[in-house]
């Protein structure tokens, strides 16, 4: 990881509420919240780096569980994205023990990330009766693993014919690759298929949507984090969507990190939010299919920054959106909306959501 990353990782930035808030409306105790934050990512950063080096700083993302053990000499990584597992260590004493250790923990993590902290090295991984990565690994025989026994039995093959070795820095860095099942994206979407259902028809909103913006948001990592403190599978933020959805259901203040690290929860609330811009912020959009090109889109930059590409005031907005043709709103956003994370946003959830029509 560069220095202008690390960076970025210290200072994180405060974002805009998704409906449309500005920044100067935000409540003090939320800024505080954010700066509480700030000072807790950059003091793990520091430590990373102390012990790693500045090229070997690595951490938790939305689509990365990186997790640190053994003094911060030992980590984890899965890439739910690409589908790789990553366990590597610099401990100068006895690597192989600390890899085994680690590689066994990761291979059984369940599904519950509330007790876990990513952001420090404790050994405080519950292994689960139905650990996070079943059927989603195979070990050398080609069975899924449950059990203690037979990840350790794994631990010990990959330590025996798959370890490698590199050299970064001051540092010899040991480590072993696990290669996930092809379809393991799939699987992890199946397994949410039940609580995405549920949302879907309690507030009304499409379950492939659902599916497509978990996807794009996390690659179904119920770990995922960032450096905004967006949390969990569909990667609210506490204090913007959070409210929102807390006083759409009648309660004060915000949603909690345990909260919504809790997959059912933060399922729960992120299709609410979803419901809040399709039948409130945006529902003077007239065609559904252009309705649902700005909900996506001010799913990631908010309703107002969807508005104000089309003109500064609302009801304008509105005519103008609707006097378009769903093809026309669509190259409009991914062309002309002022951030290119959003345009982009849009082009890849529109494109996952086609492939969970089958769901």
């Amino acid at each position: 990881m560069n220095k202008k990353l690390i960076a970025l990782l210290l200072v994180a930035p405060l974002l805009v509420s998704c409906s449309g808030k500005k920044k100067e409306q935000f409540h003090e105790e939320w800024v505080k919240d954010t700066n509480g934050f700030d000072i807790l990512m950059g003091q793990f950063a520091h430590n990373i780096e102390n012990i790693w080096g500045i090229n070997e700083v690595l951490i938790a993302g939305p689509k990365d569980y990186v997790k640190y053990s053994d003094n911060y000499y030992t980590r984890s990584h899965i890439n739910f994205e690409s589908g790789k597992i990553t366990i590597e260590t610099i401990s100068g004493t006895d690597p192989t023990a600390s890899l085994r250790q680690a590689i066994v923990t990761t291979l059984l993590i369940g599904e519950d990330p509330g007790n876990v902290d990513l952001y420090s090295d404790a050994n405080d991984i519950k292994i689960s009766k139905e650990p996070l990565l079943y059927g989603q690994v195979l070990d050398n025989t080609g069975q899924p693993i449950r059990w203690q026994g037979r990840a350790s039995s794994f631990a010990d093959y990959l330590i025996q014919n798959k370890l490698q070795r590199r050299v970064s820095g001051l540092h010899v860095i040991w480590s072993v690759t696990i290669p996930m099942v092809p379809n393991h994206l799939d699987k992890r979407a199946h397994k949410y298929l039940p609580i995405v259902r549920k949302a879907a028809e309690q507030y009304g909103v499409d379950a492939s949507l659902i599916l497509a913006i978990m996807q794009i948001e996390s690659s179904f990592n119920p770990y995922a984090v960032s450096h905004a403190d967006a949390l969990g599978l569909m990667q609210v933020v506490q204090h913007t969507a959070g409210v929102d959805v807390f006083r759409m259901k009648g309660k004060w203040g915000k949603p909690s990190r345990s909260y919504l690290l809790d997959p059912e929860n933060n399922i729960d609330a992120g299709t609410a939010y979803l419901s809040l811009l399709q039948s409130n912020y945006l529902a003077g959009i007239a065609n559904p299919v252009s309705r649902r090109y700005a909900v996506i889109t001010a799913y990631n930059g908010g309703a107002g920054s969807v508005l104000r590409v089309f003109s500064s005031d609302k009801d304008r907005a509105f005519s103008m959106i609707n006097a378009l043709s769903p093809g026309e709103v669509y190259e409009t956003l991914t062309n002309k909306h002022p951030s290119a994370e959003s345009r982009r946003y849009l082009y890849k959830v529109n494109n996952a959501q086609r492939s969970y029509h089958r769901f």
